[in-house]
């Protein structure tokens, strides 16, 4: 985890638009992160489509990612709790999304804690953006 932060810290101390990110750069920042932790660790769609739609017991109101990102990551949601209106989480349909490594970290930390109660690990990263990266 300590690694993953360095590494997007890096990112960022880069500056200007060499901080700019793209989902393939977050990819291979947390599977790098993952394949230290699992040697031989790949990045996969499908698991990161069943992370995206698995229910999880920690938040009655916020039980998946669904829950306020819709069962398509390419439509706009609503947060379950404040109504505030979410951007679609496809980068496809979203060109910003996952092009922060700051942004992207807070958000993954934020979300994962509510929905998961924990912070996402690098292989749900992975997964994760490689899932919404793919193009569902």
């Amino acid at each position: 985890m300590a690694m993953t932060k360095a590494i997007l810290l890096a990112l960022l101390m880069a500056g200007g638009a060499a901080a700019a990110a793209t989902p393939r750069e977050m990819i291979t920042t947390y599977a790098a992160e993952a394949a230290r932790q699992a040697p031989g660790f790949q990045p996969s769609a499908r698991r990161g489509a069943e992370f995206y739609a698995r229910r999880f017991a920690v938040s009655e109101k916020m039980p998946a990612c669904v829950s306020c990102h819709t069962d398509s990551p390419v439509q706009a949601g609503r947060h379950v709790v404040t109504g505030k209106a979410i951007k679609p989480l496809a980068p496809r349909a979203e060109a910003a999304r996952f092009s922060d490594p700051a942004k992207t970290e807070k958000w993954f930390r934020r979300n994962c804690t509510e929905v998961l109660g924990r912070e996402c690990s690098a292989a749900e990263k992975a997964d994760f953006v490689q899932f919404l990266a793919e193009g569902l």
